[in-house]
């Protein structure tokens, strides 16, 4: 399959994911997240690969999800539910992936972008990275509910429900992120890593991870991920004042002029 939106290499044992549309800083689009899965099913069953590394083209890693406004706007809960079905069946084919899983952050990681992160098994963080989930501040929800199961209580609360951002170095102190690596270095480190993981016998690496996955699955992960989605799905059926300007903007000015109206809201 030819990619349009991602580029995908290997090298001998390990492979490399690039979210490819950094003119939209790698907003996550329904085409995006299709190559995305074709590319991970791809991995899955090829028994050379046995480390991914999933990072951005540009100054980007994602900025989350695609807002720009579709053909067939989402009018129903079904509509919105299919929307997050479709992002978290792509974080879940990571989350259950046999491969170790590297996230390569590169620069902005927000709403979905974060998300995408948090479901890797290591996370890299460039010094210049900056991680979020702002989509409160326009009326959304994460759809896929990770974080708390990343994060403690009190921080997860802080950064879900006022939209802030954390720059790479409180990433790494709230445990959003494993360690920080100038932004030059950041790939070579990310090779150095996946190198090691690549040296595991892929059965012990496999069930290693298998077994730390199953230790949240029974504290109730995968209900908690469903929950979230429907939650989703209902905040963007709410109606509101805040949620209508904020698309009454986009619509006449284009997203970038809707974004600084709320941020000029949260200054």
């Amino acid at each position: 399959m030819k990619y349009q939106n991602i580029q995908l290499s290997i090298d001998r044992w390990i492979a490399t994911l690039t979210l490819d549309r950094p003119d939209k800083m790698n907003a996550l689009d329904d085409a995006i997240l299709i190559e995305m899965q074709h590319a991970l099913d791809r991995l899955e069953a090829d028994e050379s690969v046995r480390a991914l590394i999933i990072t951005g083209a540009g100054r980007a890693f994602s900025a989350g999800f695609d807002l720009s406004p579709r053909e067939q706007p989402f009018r129903t809960v079904k509509d919105w539910r299919d929307h997050a079905k479709l992002g978290n069946d792509t974080w879940e084919r990571i989350w259950r992936s046999r491969l170790p899983v590297i996230a390569a952050v590169n620069g902005f990681c927000l709403g979905g972008g974060c998300e995408l992160s948090m479901v890797c098994d290591i996370t890299l963080a460039a010094d210049g990275a900056e991680f979020g989930e702002p989509e409160i501040q326009f009326q959304s929800a994460p759809p896929l509910a990770v974080m708390p199961w990343v994060l403690g209580m009190k921080k997860t609360k802080e950064l879900l429900l006022t939209g802030d951002r954390v720059n790479a170095q409180e990433a790494v102190r709230i445990g959003l992120a494993n360690r920080v690596v100038p932004a030059a270095e950041l790939m070579a480190e990310a090779h150095r890593l996946a190198m090691r993981f690549a040296m595991i016998a892929p059965p012990a690496m496999q069930m290693n991870k298998q077994c730390i996955n199953r230790a949240y699955d029974l504290r109730g992960y995968q209900s908690t991920m469903d929950y979230g989605a429907e939650m989703f799905a209902l905040v963007h059926m709410s109606e509101s004042q805040e949620g209508r300007e904020f698309f009454e903007v986009a619509a006449k000015d284009g997203l970038k002029a809707a974004f600084k109206w709320r941020d000029a809201r949260f200054a």
